[in-house]
Formats: structure tokens, C-alpha cells, sequence
């Protein structure tokens, strides 16, 4: 169908979805963008947040992407993200257990320890990612 976006997003691990949808809007690092069929190309990054697929006017998926980025061609949208996640598929107890588990490390670690940094910024993201499963 001419009048649908060819969308895809992608992370390392595996291919969240690829097909057609009407509306795409996600969180790039400037801002909030949306992506119809037809968009002006352009090149972007990403921030952490979600990503939402939309049909008509219904959101009919969210997917929460750490990082990445997002181009807009002639042929659609791809998202490129360093990890996602589908929000169906998460729960707000296991974010926490992690966000815990994650805080814990941070602890124990020396306050000059290497890993420090590495471990906070996924703490982070962990953040991020329970705030979105309960908005």
C-alpha cells in the first residue's frame, strides 16, 4: 500500500519488527519526532525512550530503545537501536530486581573503579525504562 510506512527497527540481537504502519514517533536525541509515508529524508540519534507504532490513531506497540539511530529514506524508517525491548514484554518487578541488583554493584564498587561509570549508565537506563512501563 503506497499510503503506509515501510518500518523496521533492528538491534543487535534480533529484528523487532519490520512491516507497514501508518505512524512511527520516537525519541531522538533533539526531540520527539513522528515519521509518516512520504517523510523528507533525514539522519538522527537517539536518546533512551519509546518508540510508538501507531495505526490510525491507536498505539498498537511500544518498544523502548536504548540508544541508536533512526533514518528516514525514500523507502521508509529503520531504526538501528543498541538494545530494545518490547514493553508488552517487560515487567515493572523485574526492572526493579534489576534496578536493585544494578544499585548494589555501583555500591560495592571503589569509587575509582573503571566499571563504575559503565554500571551507572545502565542503572540509567534501567531508570528510564520502569519510568516508561509506568506512564
Amino acid at each position: 500500500m503506497a499510503d503506509k510506512l515501510n518500518f523496521s527497527l533492528v538491534s543487535p540481537a534480533k529484528e523487532l519488527f519490520s512491516g507497514e504502519v501508518d505512524h512511527v514517533i520516537a525519541p531522538g536525541t533533539d526531540g520527539e519526532f513522528g515519521v509518516l509515508v512520504n517523510h523528507a529524508p533525514f539522519m538522527t540519534t537517539l536518546r533512551n525512550g519509546v518508540v510508538r507504532v501507531l495505526e490510525g490513531d491507536t498505539v498498537k506497540m511500544r518498544i523502548f530503545v536504548r540508544g541508536g539511530f533512526a533514518d528516514v529514506t525514500s523507502a521508509g524508517l529503520t531504526i538501528l537501536a543498541e538494545e530494545a525491548r518490547m514493553l508488552d514484554d517487560v515487567k515493572v518487578e523485574d526492572v526493579q530486581a534489576e534496578l536493585d541488583a544494578t544499585l548494589l554493584k555501583i555500591q560495592s564498587l571503589d569509587k575509582d573503579d573503571s566499571n563504575r561509570s559503565t554500571l551507572q549508565e545502565h542503572f540509567d537506563y534501567l531508570e528510564s525504562l520502569k519510568a516508561a512501563l509506568v506512564h
